[in-house]
């Protein structure tokens, strides 16, 4: 079972990007109104944030970046037995 919450991205970066660039992506979203919530940095490297559109257009394209998803709640139901 998943849950969006509005507004709240994961951008996550490709390898061969560094973490003074992903600090440069973190400072740009939270000085243009966005709010950086968390970085990943060791299973993947990234950030998760609350950003609005204009956040979202601004990252589109770029080669450093591998992908921009909903951040969601995810939870799990056990498994009855039969």
């Amino acid at each position: 079972m998943t849950s969006k919450t509005p507004n709240n991205f994961i951008v996550v970066f490709k390898d061969h990007a560094t973490h003074q660039q992903i600090d440069e992506y973190c400072d740009r979203v939270n000085n243009t109104g966005g709010q950086v919530k968390h970085r990943y940095k060791d299973i993947l490297k990234g950030f998760s944030a609350k950003m609005e559109l204009h956040h979202l257009q601004s990252l589109q394209g770029d080669d450093i970046i591998a992908y921009v998803e909903p951040d969601q709640e995810v939870s799990i139901q056990p498994i009855s037995p039969s």
